[in-house]
Formats: C-alpha cells, structure tokens, sequence
C-alpha cells in the first residue's frame, strides 16, 4: 500500500523548493499548478471551459490563455473566483485522482503538492499532510518580488487562499520557511528520516 503525503502552502510560501528537493532525493511528485497548465493548454479540457465562460478575448494571438488577464477577472471578482474554484476545481479533482491511483501502483512513497489542499477538500485522500508555512508579512513580500506585482494585487491573491495560521492545526506537520532555504529543506530531511525509521 503507497505512502500517499499532502504537501501544501500557500502562494509564495516555498512549496517548490521543498518539492525540487524532493524530486531530487528521488520521489514522485504530483504538481496539481503543473497540471492546470496542463489542461489550460489549447484544446485541452480547462482551455475550452475557461474560453467558452469568459469569451474570445482571453485568448492570445499565438492561442494561449492570457493568464494575466485571465487572473485579473476572477481575482477582481468573487463570483468568477466562485466560478472557478468550483468548475475548474472539479476537472482538476477528476486529473488528480487519475495520476494519484497510477501512482499508488508502482510507489511506495509518494508526493501531491495541492495549493488549496484543505480549501477543496483533498485532506483525505493523504495519509500524511505537510504545510509550508511563511509569515504573512514575508509571503506578501515574497509575492509582490516574484510576480512584480503590486501590494494590493498580492493582498488580493492572498485573500482568494486561507490564512496559514488556519492551516497549521490541520496539516500533520508545518515546515517553517520564514528563514533560509537551507533551514527548510533540514526540516523536510528530517521528516523523510522520521518516515524511514
């Protein structure tokens, strides 16, 4: 029976680095962002629902999504982000749930890395969840640098997420990433030991 762990944070909490690393000490990792983009892509699943909800004008000349636009409308606006969550939320379930089963028949251990794990309910399909947790203030900061965006552009994008404190009683472990990345990633060396023992 695989070893099935949850890794989550919230958006510029350092959940890449942890799952880099991982990928790296050889684990599988699932990465449901990867995977939307994946199915944003033209002609494929998400791409045709998102064009047929908010028309034409989302797509760009080379027939790609305009992500920034596309960001601007549901995060400027409740009912789109409702929309979203809801509709595109159950394509991805449906994805996810097909790589986590073929997963499970040829690992031991593996990783999902699902940004909204707890928001959307997937805390159950995991024997073991692990949250990457930043202080506010640090994520705000790390967010604004990363996606040269404004302050209330990255409060907006925060706010669409549960607060990590609300997190940190649901996760199975909290990794504290308000340090260095090398602080981080002795954490996580020493959550894989404590798994082996």
């Amino acid at each position: 029976m695989a070893k099935i762990i949850g890794i989550t944070g919230g958006i510029a909490s350092g959940k890449s680095t942890v799952t880099k690393f991982l990928r790296q000490e050889g684990y599988k990792v699932v990465d449901a962002d990867a995977l939307v983009h994946k199915l944003q892509n033209p002609g494929e699943r998400l791409y045709r629902i998102l064009v047929e909800h908010f028309g034409q004008e989302i797509i760009l000349e080379n027939s790609s999504l305009n992500r920034p636009l596309l960001a601007k409308r549901m995060f400027s606006n409740p009912s789109e982000l409702e929309w979203s969550k809801e509709t595109q939320g159950k394509v991805i379930r449906e994805e996810l749930a097909i790589l986590r089963d073929q997963l499970a028949q040829t690992e031991d251990v593996f990783f999902m890395d699902i940004p909204l794990l707890f928001e959307q309910g997937y805390d159950s399909w995991f024997d073991e969840t692990w949250l990457v947790y930043v202080n506010r203030d640090v994520q705000l900061e790390r967010l604004m640098r990363r996606d040269q965006i404004s302050k209330e552009a990255a409060e907006s994008r925060l706010n669409s997420q549960w607060p990590l404190e609300r997190k940190i009683s649901l996760a199975s472990h909290s990794l504290d990433n308000n340090g260095n990345q090398e602080q981080l990633i002795a954490q996580v060396v020493q959550l894989l030991d404590e798994m082996c023992l």
